[in-house]
């Protein structure tokens, strides 16, 4: 790779992950192992809930919740059109159907209301993202699914860290879902953990997820074939070292922030970034920034462009998911989410990781309002 290549993310890894995958390398069980049930128990207490249950992705963890509720083909999931492909991916994978809903403008969250209009006697479920690390609206969520009796499903793949009314991101739904794939703080080369308090629900999740080795010969187990999703003892060694470091690596990432905020202010018309109400805390998943409403999506890519000539790596925040050609297939059309469509088109994401220096970020800030006033002719952008 070109040194002076500065990427979108790079893992803040330390000896002490080395030392913990190292260890398992070392031992008799690298599939499974000690560092599994270590990493689920420390995740759970994390968060202060009752149990964690470690999955390949976030994917899968949405997928054996599904399963683990009765979500069938035919039911309606209530979710975003402006999120990870790959969580709402598992809905359809399931068989369920996905009922889009458009989202707030500025913080790129699933608006209440407009999910609540979407309930029919069809609807099983909801789930709701802490995009790019904003909390969602959870005391609202809340009182909407248990006025339409619907299961609340909390998407915390971008959002580790982060708090709502001080209670960490993955506290409010019956099941919260967790990714540990790049780019986030917290990487374990792939994987994800799905935390509940609900006993049953526990205990479900790890059917539908994996068997146990000494449960080989059981035909009771066999009766809930699983999908053989379960975390690597590597990797479960890795997430856990990088938990006890992860407050450590959320100040590293802080950071980066500020600087980025300092560089940014010599844009004309820059904004504050958004926190909505009652949200206590934010750790970014990515770093974001907004063009103005004279750009099109075609002068953000030639923004893209440029930055890329320069050796850095930038990119569109999202492709609308009802654009793509599965949810199209569904019957969704452009237009549908309109507040969706104008975010995706202007979104541009920047490189955001601990490894960042003040002199990079501001090359990157530099680079990019040369690059946005050459294609857009001196039109403000916005955090």
């Amino acid at each position: 790779m070109n040194p002076s290549w500065i990427p979108l993310c790079d893992p803040d890894l330390s000896q002490a992950e080395l030392d913990a995958v190292m260890d398992v390398l070392q031992s008799p069980f690298i599939t499974s192992g000690e560092a599994i049930e270590a990493f689920e128990a420390a995740f759970a207490k994390y968060l202060g809930r009752k149990y964690a249950i470690s999955v390949a992705n976030g994917t899968i963890g949405l997928m054996i919740t599904l399963d683990a509720y009765g979500i069938k083909p035919g039911d309606e999931v209530i979710c975003s059109p402006h999120s990870f492909r790959e969580m709402p991916h598992a809905i359809g994978l399931r068989g369920a159907f996905p009922i889009f809903a458009d989202i707030d403008y500025w913080s790129g969250i699933l608006v209440p209301e407009k999910a609540e209009a979407k309930i029919t006697h069809r609807t099983k479920a909801i789930v709701v993202c802490n995009v790019n690390g904003h909390p969602a609206p959870w005391t609202t969520y809340r009182e909407i699914a248990d006025r339409n009796k619907l299961i609340l499903i909390e998407d915390s793949s971008e959002a580790i860290g982060s708090t709502y009314k001080n209670a960490l991101v993955g506290t409010f739904g019956d099941c919260s879902i967790f990714d540990f794939a790049q780019p986030g703080p917290l990487v374990c080369g792939e994987g994800g953990m799905v935390v509940t308090d609900d006993l049953d629900m526990a205990m479900a999740l790890r059917r539908y997820r994996s068997h146990r080795l000494e449960e080989r010969a059981s035909v009771v187990v066999g009766g809930a074939p699983a999908y053989r999703g379960g975390m690597s003892n590597i990797a479960a060694a890795l997430g856990l070292a990088q938990l006890q470091r992860l407050e450590l690596m959320l100040e590293r990432r802080k950071r980066a922030e500020y600087w980025y905020y300092d560089y940014v202010k010599s844009f004309e018309g820059i904004k504050d970034p958004y926190i909505g109400p009652d949200v206590t805390e934010v750790h970014w998943f990515l770093y974001i920034v907004h063009l103005g409403t004279r750009f099109s999506r075609s002068s953000r890519d030639g923004i893209i462009d440029d930055m890329k000539k320069e050796d850095i790596e930038a990119a569109a925040y999202s492709v609308p998911l009802h654009l793509q050609p599965y949810y199209f297939d569904l019957g969704y059309r452009r237009k549908d989410f309109l507040v969706t469509e104008k975010v995706a088109d202007r979104a541009v994401l920047l490189p955001f990781h601990a490894h960042l220096t003040e002199d990079q970020i501001a090359f990157i800030v530099g680079t990019m309002k040369d690059a946005s006033i050459n294609i857009g002719a001196g039109a403000a952008i916005y955090l």
